[in-house]
């Protein structure tokens, strides 16, 4: 299909996605939570507690994954809630798919039968949809890309690294990633009765990677598809790879260049400038892939909502942000799911900060180099460098990025759905959730202009009592 033809369709389409929120709040109140919370603690006991502690009416469930982001109870080492099984599930995790899987819709795929095993029989979908249902709440099919190398044949999937070697993640260009996700995609839509489809990619491109610091032989992708697609825009291959070993060479060397860090930095790209190209190549191969879910949705089921995962990383760098652009995604994305985690966020900028400061920035001191960011980002009174980690972001930070996102739509019909932070795992002096806190971020988001919340990570690292400060602020908003 035309890539005309393709937004035509994709625009109708949006359109006809019944995106308005079922039972509970007046505006799409979410939450992400995986198969494991239903299986310990019963499907009915835990939609009783969303819809009466925060009027959820719309599930994100975690129906495939290897990581322990979205699946799986508390991280191993972080405080267990107060609800489910007390116990972690360091031997048993391992991750793939919690739903049944139809081998028909894998034929054109060397990744087939990925059924996890955690919790034998247990179908996350065949036991929640229906009780979700009867209540009036919505189901949203929440998956991510987050592998395993002891993932059959997945080694024919992987990116090349520039060392040659394989990694760990999946390669966007590679057919038989790509046929994966269009048959899982297909699989839930044709399946199951389902209201929507998230998919999310917490990953960077080589040049991104390399700017914090990553080894540079680690850095992807250089398969044979990568270079083929780069060779078909014009990339010279070969110049490519020179500039990505010069630049590693750079924030690697451990030595002051003689006219500083940011001045090479820039002398690399202006000698190189085929590894810019190769980052966007990158990054178009990315919103490529989300193009082609879409239509695939779209083609089976167009009252199907699809929507992406976008990473935390857009409220710290400036060079990914730059890559997020969110009038190109709202071509086909029915809504949009913008992390803002407030909490955690601190803690993670901090650590932003202490790495690019090592590199590009090397010869900036750190709180002049956080105050860049928040000029250039557009934070306001967030703490300095030494207490970012332990006080967190405050609810403004919410504000702004759910007001910059939605000015970013340019207007779109899209949904801002941002991800709140309720008690994502932080280091033991770094901020934690509170009540106050998750009520107060939520107030920002809808001041800010989202037209939804989507309580973030799992279930299965929340406690209740901030699970109520997103319900005291959705009533105070008198969306209930």
């Amino acid at each position: 299909m035309d890539r005309r033809k393709f937004l035509r369709n994709a625009v109708a389409a949006a359109a006809a996605a019944p995106l308005a929120p079922a039972a509970g709040a007046s505006k799409m109140v979410g939450i992400q939570v995986g198969a494991v919370s239903f299986a310990d603690e019963g499907v009915e006991k835990v939609l009783d507690e969303f819809q009466q502690d925060a009027y959820v009416n719309t599930l994100f469930v975690a129906t495939f994954t290897y990581g322990r982001g979205i699946a799986g109870r508390q991280v191993p080492g972080q405080p267990l809630p107060d609800h489910g099984k007390q116990a972690y599930d360091t031997d048993t995790f391992k991750g793939g798919s919690y739903t049944r899987v139809h081998p028909q819709y894998y034929r054109d795929t060397v990744l087939q039968n990925l059924r996890a095993p955690d919790l034998g029989d247990f179908d996350v979908l065949e036991s929640v949809l229906p009780a979700a249902r009867k209540r009036g709440l919505k189901t949203i099919c929440w998956f991510e890309d987050v592998w395993s190398r002891d993932v059959p044949n997945v080694a024919q999937a992987q990116e090349k690294q520039l060392d040659g070697q394989n990694a760990g993640t999946l390669c966007f260009n590679n057919p038989n990633y790509r046929n994966f996700l269009l048959g899982t995609v297909e699989d839930y839509t044709r399946s199951w009765e389902i209201d929507g489809i998230m998919w999310g990619s917490e990953r960077h491109g080589a040049f991104s990677n390399m700017t914090r610091g990553v080894n540079p032989g680690s850095v992807t992708c250089f398969c044979s598809f990568c270079e083929q697609k780069a060779r078909g825009r014009g990339i010279n291959v070969a110049r490519a790879r020179a500039g990505f070993k010069a630049l590693g060479e750079f924030t690697r060397g451990g030595k002051r260049p003689v006219d500083g860090y940011y001045v090479m930095l820039w002398r690399i790209m202006l000698r190189y400038p085929e590894i810019l190209a190769w980052e966007n190549l990158w990054h178009d191969s990315l919103r490529e892939t989300y193009g082609a879910i879409y239509a695939k949705a779209k083609s089976i089921k167009p009252s199907v909502g699809v929507g992406w995962h976008i990473w935390h990383q857009n409220s710290f760098t400036p060079i990914y942000r730059a890559e997020q652009d969110l009038s190109e995604l709202a071509k086909y994305s029915d809504f949009l799911k913008m992390v803002m985690y407030h909490n955690c966020g601190g803690e993670r900028m901090a650590g932003y900060i202490r790495q690019v400061g090592q590199t590009i920035y090397g010869d900036v001191p750190g709180q002049e180099l956080l105050d860049f960011h928040y000029r250039v980002l557009d934070y306001q009174n967030e703490k300095p460098l030494s207490e970012l980690a332990k006080s967190g972001f405050s609810s403004d930070y919410v504000y702004r990025e759910a007001k910059r996102a939605r000015a970013g739509l340019a207007g779109a019909q899209t949904q801002l759905w941002p991800g709140i932070d309720i008690d994502i795992p932080t280091a033991a002096t770094s901020s934690k959730s509170t009540p106050d806190g998750t009520h107060g971020a939520v107030v920002a988001a809808f001041k800010g202009g989202a037209d939804g919340v989507i309580l973030s990570r799992k279930w299965s690292e929340m406690k209740s009592a901030n699970l109520k400060g997103a319900g005291a602020a959705i009533r105070e908003l008198g969306l209930v």
